[in-house]
């Protein structure tokens, strides 16, 4: 039997457009993020992300060089978003996510986003990634429930830099099925220095109890790709910038100790 992502399920009953009309109302007083910037982004007042009210995609594809039980043998699917809530020196995709004046060129309406998502399902990869959705996090639930409509039915992964809203996660439930979080830090201190973000660890926290609520520690397959599950993703920095050994007795104390952990090192 094939998997159902959980959003279809949602779709009838209309509960999936109820979600979406409820997140854009936070555009307009914008609490995507922990931020709380509380601009308007309907009137394109811009917060720390400088992002509008519509998706800025800087570009999809089908990707291999995810973790392999999400890129299987198709590839993941992935929507890589521009702009971010952070602020990362050490950020990989730098050119997209700090590069707002530039990006504003790659925005697309929100028609345009969901005609992507089924365009990769043709394509034929296992799920939908949406690369650093965060600060479109009240946009993408439109895009998703007018992919729902002309056919979309791949898991979709939320693969975030953990600084997310718990507010806007609870809006997410029974509509992702795969999280992918970073859990960049352990200490609030070096998130300031090296972030921007001199919260992180408190909200990352509470953000990531919210996903695994939503999906727990079990991987659930399908052949050799995960359709449903949590794996946070972690760094480990020089010199112990990163705290690891906090982030995982945080994980194994209050999560559980059979959360996927995807290790990654400088």
């Amino acid at each position: 039997m094939n998997f159902i992502p959980s959003y279809i399920k949602l779709l009838e009953p209309g509960e999936l457009k109820t979600r979406a009309e409820i997140a854009l109302e936070i555009l307009k007083s914008c609490k995507s993020c922990p931020r709380n910037c509380e601009v308007n982004r309907t009137e394109d007042e811009l917060g720390i992300c400088c992002s509008g009210s519509l998706p800025i995609v800087s570009s999809y594809t089908s990707h291999f060089g995810e973790e392999p039980v999400l890129s299987g043998s198709r590839g993941a699917g992935n929507i890589f978003f521009g702009n971010c809530n952070l602020r990362c020196m050490f950020c990989q995709n730098f050119e997209i996510s700090q590069n707002w004046k530039e990006e504003k060129k790659n925005e697309i309406s929100f028609e345009r986003l969901a005609d992507i998502m089924i365009e990769l399902q043709e394509r034929n990869c296992h799920n939908i990634g949406l690369v650093s959705p965060t600060h479109f996090s009240a946009v993408i639930l439109k895009s998703i429930y007018l992919a729902t409509e002309k056919g979309l039915s791949l898991p979709i992964i939320y693969n975030t830099n953990g600084y997310d809203s718990v507010e806007m996660l609870k809006l997410y439930n029974g509509v992702i099925d795969i999280y992918l979080p970073d859990f960049k830090y352990g200490d609030n201190q070096s998130a300031k220095t090296y972030s921007n973000a001199d919260d992180y660890f408190d909200h990352t926290k509470e953000a990531i109890k919210e996903m695994f609520n939503q999906v727990g520690d079990e991987l659930v397959y399908e052949g050799n790709v995960v359709v449903r599950g949590l794996i946070i993703r972690h760094l480990v920095l020089p010199n112990g910038l990163a705290d690891s050994e906090k982030i995982f007795q945080f994980i194994a104390e209050e999560l559980s100790p059979n959360v996927h952990i995807s290790l990654m090192s400088q």
